[in-house]
């Protein structure tokens, strides 16, 4: 693993405060969202040369670098704002911004778009992004739109094992019951029902074999998914990390299973070299994990996919125990 995915979860944690008396909350690190990077990128000529803004969560500051973004200041937080730089075109996306709640603290806002690239007798497509944000990091330059989850390495480490994920949350949900996939090849695909928004943390125990390979077992699950508007902002709300193998549970629903195959998530091993996580069973209810993965994500379904619009905004995120 490189040095940024090897971040130690205990930096990444501010002080805790108690939340009741039996429980503690304790902040990850920037989960407030109060702090940003302000990236002002310059996409290339061929796309009209305008500067887009780009939206990083870690310390406040602002750049005109068009460098590959890396984590700073200990922040754990990766985001879908990329900068791509596709046959030699820079092209940026941004789907993630900060945002104002009533009595000015900021907090995050996760929106899915339809990204226009065009520039004529090059390129003309339309790719659909939905906003997301994840511990971990992601890798830039995009060179393609092929294999997205392989962009981002996902998770780290993490040795604990709190009671849930909590953080304050608001929804809103376009009337329409429709999706679109647009992937920026052929023509775009308009598909009946709507996307939902999902929040997850999923807590792994991984190990590598002697050819970098990576694999995983599940230790603990929380997985949740919202399909309508709230009626502004539900604070303080709880998502409970079930621990061993929940397929028995009454709640238990296929999307909150194993992550393999094309569902797998990507990791960088020992070589430096970024491959899947085959995660190839439930571990022990009482095993201990060697990383956490926590996401939030106005897509819960194929890349490329989801409804424009959806809208999730997230607050004051951090862990139970």
């Amino acid at each position: 693993m490189n040095i940024k995915a090897t971040i130690i979860f205990a930096a990444a944690l501010a002080g805790g405060t108690s939340a009741s008396l039996a429980d503690t909350f304790e902040p990850i690190k920037y989960g407030d969202f109060e702090q940003w990077v302000t990236r002002n990128i310059k996409e290339s000529s061929v796309l009209g040369g305008n500067t887009k803004q780009v939206y990083e969560i870690a310390p406040t500051r602002t750049t005109t670098s068009s460098d590959p973004y890396i984590n700073e200041g200990g922040s754990p937080w990766a985001t879908s704002n990329v900068m791509a730089n596709v046959m030699g075109i820079t092209k940026t996306s941004n789907a993630v911004f900060p945002d104002q709640r009533s009595g000015g603290n900021k907090c995050v806002k996760l929106s899915t778009i339809m990204e226009h690239c065009k520039a004529a007798g090059i390129i003309n497509v339309d790719v659909l992004v939905a906003g997301s944000i994840f511990l971990g990091q992601m890798i830039e330059p995009v060179k393609s739109t092929k294999d997205p989850t392989s962009k981002f390495e996902m998770g780290i480490p993490f040795t604990r094992r709190p009671k849930a994920l909590m953080f304050d949350y608001k929804v809103t949900m376009p009337t329409a019951d429709t999706r679109t996939y647009s992937s920026g090849f052929g023509k775009k695909k308009v598909i009946k029902g709507r996307e939902n928004a999902e929040v997850f943390i999923i807590l792994q125990r991984r190990w590598e074999d002697k050819d970098g390979n990576i694999y995983a077992k599940r230790v603990g699950t929380g997985r949740e998914r919202f399909n309508k508007s709230t009626n502004g902002w539900i604070n303080e709300h709880r998502l409970k990390v079930n621990y061993g193998d929940i397929t028995s549970d009454p709640n238990y629903r296929s999307w909150m299973g194993l992550l393999d195959g094309e569902r797998a998530y990507y990791a960088r091993n020992s070589k430096g070299k970024m491959v899947p996580v085959h995660e190839i069973g439930w571990d022990d209810a009482d095993a201990t994990p060697t990383h956490i993965m926590v996401m939030a994500s106005t897509a819960a379904g194929k890349p490329y996919e989801g409804t424009e619009g959806l809208t999730l905004w997230l607050d004051n995120v951090g862990l139970v125990f």
